[in-house]
């Protein structure tokens, strides 16, 4: 039986769910123009207003380990629907050919490693991958740039980074706007990638570029996503403590073959694995000695090599597996 108090305190549940600055069910993921809805390319004091940073303030304000019961239960059910679109998006796409890009968010849209992720990035998009990352600036930026420049030439994607490079870090006043022009001189509607931030990063702007956006509050949840949803393996390009974590996160995985195979990890920077962050050699030593199992480890400065690993890799798997 509910009590006059047990309604009453049920009443005010559902008054604060209605308060909050976002939809607590969405039906579908988010998209640059969804996600920064009132922002206005050149306003810069409408960014400040815009749908992402309402919620990113409010979410500030509340607490990322929010101790108020019903905002805790607000992101709850949000993140929920985020995993219900995923669902939804993985009915369209092949979750056998989801490759992810791990990398630095602090990588310059100048910088030649930035057009080698976006050119790789296009490359297998046109071969028919679907790239996925954090969703956030730097390496991941790269890797929606060269998902949304599939299919267009090389002059175009050239074209692209050099409109971006105006603006070459995401503290940059012009990073939103100058991706925005991309977006607006070079439509996409054939090709698609998924990207994956996080209102507690919320200080680094996600990327408009990512056709499908699943942004969430939880980023345990939204970390583990990640790894887990890349099925046709992982790129780490130069990164620093975050891509760290998620190497040895999708080390776990691939070790106790969680979901019946392991995945490859391609180690893009041969010198940077090697020794200024030599994680490859470590991994390697632990598979020799047995500490680790069925990792399916390449280190390589070759892009070609990489869309060589990733495509062999689709071609071993069972027709029916799946990793759900």
């Amino acid at each position: 039986m509910i009590t006059a108090t047990n309604f009453n305190h049920i009443n005010s549940i559902v008054a604060y769910l209605r308060r909050v600055p976002y939809d607590i069910a969405p039906k579908r993921l988010y998209d640059g123009r969804t996600l920064y809805q009132g922002y206005v390319a050149g306003d810069d004091t409408s960014f400040d207003t815009c749908f992402d940073s309402r919620v990113y303030n409010h979410f500030i304000a509340t607490g990322k380990m929010t101790k108020i019961v019903e905002e805790s239960l607000a992101r709850a059910f949000h993140d929920h629907a985020m995993h219900t679109a995923l669902n939804d998006f993985f009915k369209e796409h092949d979750s056998h050919r989801c490759v992810g890009v791990m990398g630095g968010h602090a990588l310059k849209r100048d910088d030649e490693a930035y057009r080698t992720i976006t050119l790789l990035s296009k490359q297998l998009t046109e071969r028919g991958f679907v790239m996925i990352s954090g969703g956030g600036p730097g390496a991941m930026e790269a890797t929606h740039l060269g998902a949304w420049m599939a299919g267009r030439s090389m002059a175009e994607a050239d074209d692209a980074l050099s409109i971006l490079a105006q603006a070459p870090t995401f503290h940059s006043c012009e990073w939103m706007h100058t991706a925005f022009q991309v977006m607006e001189k070079y439509e996409q509607s054939r090709y698609v990638s998924l990207g994956i931030p996080t209102w507690l990063y919320g200080h680094e702007p996600s990327t408009p570029l990512a056709t499908h956006i699943a942004k969430f509050f939880d980023n345990s949840i939204r970390e583990d996503s990640i790894l887990t949803l890349a099925y046709g393996g992982i790129i780490y390009a130069p990164g620093s403590a975050g891509t760290m974590q998620e190497i040895f996160q999708e080390a776990v995985q691939n070790h106790y073959l969680s979901f019946g195979f392991s995945s490859p990890m391609i180690f893009l920077g041969t010198k940077f694995w090697s020794t200024e962050m030599p994680v490859y050699p470590l991994l390697k030593s632990l598979m020799e000695t047995g500490k680790y199992k069925n990792l399916r480890l390449t280190i390589t400065d070759d892009c070609a090599q990489v869309i060589k690993e990733l495509e062999a890799f689709v071609k071993e798997l069972p027709a029916n597996s799946n990793k759900d």
